[in-house]
């Protein structure tokens, strides 16, 4: 029988997080919630630990530490707050996988220190390679650690690659719904309110990655998350639109063949997978039948009304910090949008300015990431 694997789940609250948890519970012979992490959502921090019952959790906004404390020490979980605290706890030995579902760039920390702590990672926090995919590969490579994508792109990529060399490999082709906006004039996209872009035809995220779906941003962090991952030129990694959402990417060779993963738009799926590797998991999750893949289409995305996917192919191309600066300023303006300080278009605006703004470092450090993510976000503040 195989040992249980302890999982620290950084972001149990958020959508992902809790589909992890939905995998944990499936398989607790295979899977325990060690320990569980949350930004703000202390009510739901505590409804999962008194559930999962973990050795510890996190509460990353420290004023909401004696709720969390009075609720959950008594029941003997250990309690921590702060961002120095969920870093510490994900490199604790016990942790066997570490699932990185935080949003945004808080997830970089927590995820250098557990992979110099020699933890696998299964990776949903794509700005994590975004802004400092230079420095995450270097460190996987000395450690003992592996890196198993969550995504459901590179969850395809990986899978379609397998038992390939790597030198066989022609292009990456990376798929995209379209988001909200797939069908709209460009002209209306300045007319667009926050509740037309959290509509996602497909998939249900949390708010944050939806607006991101809604920009195309998502699909150019994938791109440049891809280019990490797997070792390749953003230059042979190709967006496609695929509204239906159930070939999750492809992979072409150099022979010409293709190979393409479909999977229903369910995130389960790539997560149970990762949590698997290296093998499979049985589920009774509902399986594709004809009729889900009875008809999928393809077409090019439209780079004049989506222009951040040529800002994150430029980010790519120039590197050093320049994505960093791009993710920044990115959070600041999604935000903005969320709570209705700019309109949708704006969203372009402060990305392309603080880029253009930001001084730029070839070859950073993680101190250089650590600034360079404050001052964009200052100077993108300022832009509002």
């Amino acid at each position: 029988m195989k040992p249980i694997k302890n999982i620290a789940i950084l972001g149990s609250t958020g959508s992902i997080g809790r589909q992890t948890l939905d995998i944990v519970a499936e398989y607790p012979h295979l899977f325990k919630a060690w320990l569980l992490v949350a930004n703000n959502s202390a009510d739901l921090l505590i409804e999962q630990a008194l559930k999962f019952k973990p050795h510890a959790v996190v509460i990353a906004n420290e004023t909401l530490y004696d709720k969390v404390k009075s609720a959950l020490t008594p029941r003997g979980i250990e309690v921590m707050a702060g961002s120095k605290a969920i870093a510490e706890a994900a490199a604790e030995p016990p942790v066997d996988i570490v699932v990185t579902a935080m949003v945004g760039y808080s997830g970089l920390e927590p995820t250098i220190k557990a992979i110099e702590a020699g933890k696998d990672i299964a990776l949903a926090n794509k700005e994590t390679l975004v802004v400092a995919g230079d420095l995450i590969t270097k460190l996987v490579a000395r450690s003992q650690s592996h890196l198993y994508p969550v995504d459901s792109e590179h969850g395809a990529f990986y899978q379609c690659l397998v038992g390939e060399q790597r030198d066989s490999v022609s292009k990456l082709i990376l798929t995209a719904s379209g988001g909200p906006f797939r069908t709209w004039p460009r002209e209306r996209l300045a007319t667009a309110t926050v509740q037309d872009a959290l509509n996602h035809p497909n998939w249900s995220m949390g708010s944050k990655i939806t607006i991101d779906s809604a920009t195309m941003m998502n699909k150019g962090f994938e791109m440049i998350e891809a280019k990490w991952l797997y070792g390749v030129s953003q230059h042979d990694i190709e967006i496609v639109v695929h509204p239906q959402s159930i070939v999750h990417s492809m992979v072409e060779f150099v022979d010409g063949s293709i190979k393409a993963q479909l999977g229903l738009p369910d995130m389960h799926l790539p997560i149970r997978y990762a949590l698997g590797l290296p093998g499979r998991l049985p589920s009774d999750c509902r399986k594709m039948t004809v009729d889900d893949y009875c008809s999928l289409t393809f077409e090019r995305p439209d780079y004049d009304k989506f222009p951040l996917l040529t800002t994150a192919y430029k980010a790519a191309d120039r590197g050093g910090n320049v994505p960093c600066v791009m993710n920044a300023a990115n959070e600041i303006a999604v935000a903005q949008f969320l709570h209705g300080n700019i309109k949708f278009n704006d969203i372009y605006n402060i990305i392309e300015k603080t880029m253009a703004w930001a001084p730029y470092i070839e070859q950073p450090t993680y101190e250089d990431y650590v600034a360079t993510n404050a001052e964009a976000r200052r100077y993108a503040s300022t832009l509002i």
